[in-house]
């Protein structure tokens, strides 16, 4: 997956998408609230700035514009001011703008939100959701039907502010079926049956709720209710969106995918709907399939909802994202071949990688020690553990006292150890030289011309370490003493 989207993250070619939907104006007043008003018990805002950003579709398009996309937006606005700020932001993000018109009736859709200490305390709409007329009407499907033939994929943003009426849904399915283009749709209105023949359709938990006669408490519910919108919808797949839980892919006659939520801490959901189509359909439409598409448009929702505020996500996030994902996902104890791959993937994200090697045969406070100072040199621990063999030839008959799978379990256990790889050798050279550490170290018990693999290593620039180590702490010096404690004494001898 990595290699793939890699691929597509080096390409100088972005795919062209039509985003048609309703536009939205999105203010942020920001401040802060330290007193309550003496004139009603409610709290003062004291105003430090104001901000603009896109909503609804106009959002799609900025995030898509931001993945390096070439976005066509087709809506409508206000003859009104805040229609002039909204055009000239969209504007603003190169957003291809002949297919927004204006409406002479109506005034363009706003939400400002307030913000006080990073939270949003406050919401305030301004819309107006009467029918366009005929002649608007006319005029978005004109321009679809111009349009659509020359680009890569179309994506329906549907805030049911009037904008993708029956007839617009249709001459986009009609249109694209005859072109061969993919539709992928975030719906809003509960009558699926609108959305007939979309390729895709992304609508969150509630949205499916309210449009489904099946009543939904369980995995089994949502199973029946993907399958009743499938078949009312014609579509290839539905994507659940579900907050918290994720999302579930549903396609025809395959088994559902569940997909968690990856995001390690959430300051706003907003617009996150709007990334997971942006990505998913971005995706789909260079060649993903829907489970890839899925778990990008996943991973790109965990980044945004980070953030504060109506944000987007951008390709070196979510390429940053992924690498970050298959490095926190790998297995502990791993082959060489695996561990070289994980070791270059982290350099590759300037992470400094610290190697240390020993038989570890009874872990013991020095071990412990030793190795947490060996982690915090870097960001990446990795330890080379002899194999029982090795182990024999080195400390003789008896040892090791644990076998190989043990002492690498017992030491996997530990927080501070990212990967573990054995090694068959008498010493670490030949792993040295296949994963070429940052930093290599050793015991003060040495000395740093006595250390293996040390020329190895400042060869290529990295160097040597060496940590005081906890005196009287060994593994021999642990299992003299057991065998102290328990050899009989002469009493028990002449008993």
């Amino acid at each position: 997956m990595r290699e793939r989207f890699k691929s597509f993250f080096e390409q100088k070619q972005r795919p062209k998408i039509l985003v048609v939907g309703d536009l939205i104006l999105d203010e942020y007043l920001w401040g802060g609230i330290n007193r309550i008003s003496p004139e009603a018990p409610v709290p003062i805002l004291e105003t430090r700035s104001e901000t603009l950003a896109l909503g609804g579709a106009a959002n799609v398009a900025n995030n898509l514009v931001a993945l390096g996309c070439e976005i066509h937006l087709c809506g409508a606005i206000g003859q009104d001011e805040k229609g002039d700020k909204l055009l000239q932001t969209i504007h603003n993000r190169s957003i291809q703008t002949e297919g927004i018109f204006r409406f002479v009736h109506r005034p363009t859709t706003s939400k400002m939100r307030i913000i006080a200490h990073n939270q949003q305390v406050m919401r305030i709409d301004k819309e107006d959701n009467r029918p366009i007329t005929a002649e608007t009407e006319k005029k978005l499907i004109q321009y679809i039907n111009q349009m659509l033939p020359s680009m890569d994929g179309v994506i329906c943003s549907d805030y049911q502010k009037g904008i993708l009426t029956k007839k617009v849904i249709h001459a986009i399915m009609q249109k694209a079926k005859k072109a061969k283009k993919p539709v992928i749709v975030d719906p809003k209105s509960s009558d699926f049956s609108l959305y007939k023949n979309a390729t895709v359709i992304t609508p969150n938990l509630k949205e499916v709720i309210r449009s489904v006669p099946i009543k939904i408490t369980n995995k089994e519910n949502l199973d029946r209710a993907a399958e009743y919108l499938l078949n009312l919808t014609r579509s290839e797949a539905i994507l659940i969106t579900q907050g918290k839980d994720g999302m579930t892919l549903f396609q025809n006659k395959v088994k559902p995918v569940s997909i968690q939520t990856e995001a390690k801490e959430v300051f706003d959901v907003t617009g996150a709907g709007d990334t997971v189509i942006s990505v998913f359909s971005l995706a789909v439409f260079v060649g993903f399939n829907f489970k890839e598409a899925a778990w990008l448009s996943n991973m790109a929702a965990s980044i945004v909802v980070g953030k504060v505020g109506t944000a987007v996500v951008t390709l070196d996030e979510i390429n940053e994202f992924l690498y970050e994902e298959m490095l926190r996902t790998s297995h502990t104890i791993l082959e060489v071949d695996e561990l070289k791959k994980i070791i270059g993937l982290a350099k590759s994200t300037e992470k400094k990688v610290v190697f240390t090697n020993g038989c570890f045969d009874i872990i013991h406070g020095g071990h412990i020690e030793f190795l947490q100072k060996a982690k915090s040199l870097g960001d990446i621990l990795v330890v080379g553990l002899n194999t029982d063999n090795s182990v024999r030839n080195l400390k003789g008959k008896g040892r090791p006292i644990k076998n190989e799978k043990e002492r690498a379990n017992i030491l996997s256990a530990l927080k501070f150890i990212d990967y573990i790889t054995l090694f068959n050798e008498a010493t670490p050279e030949k792993l040295i030289r296949e994963i070429k550490p940052d930093i290599l170290v050793k015991g003060d018990d040495y000395k740093i011309d006595e250390v293996v693999g040390r020329e190895i290593v400042e060869g290529y620039g990295a160097h040597v370490k060496l940590i005081p180590i906890l005196k009287g702490h060994s593994t021999t010096m642990t299992l003299e003493k057991i065998l102290e404690n328990h050899r009989p004494s002469e009493d028990s001898k002449e008993n």
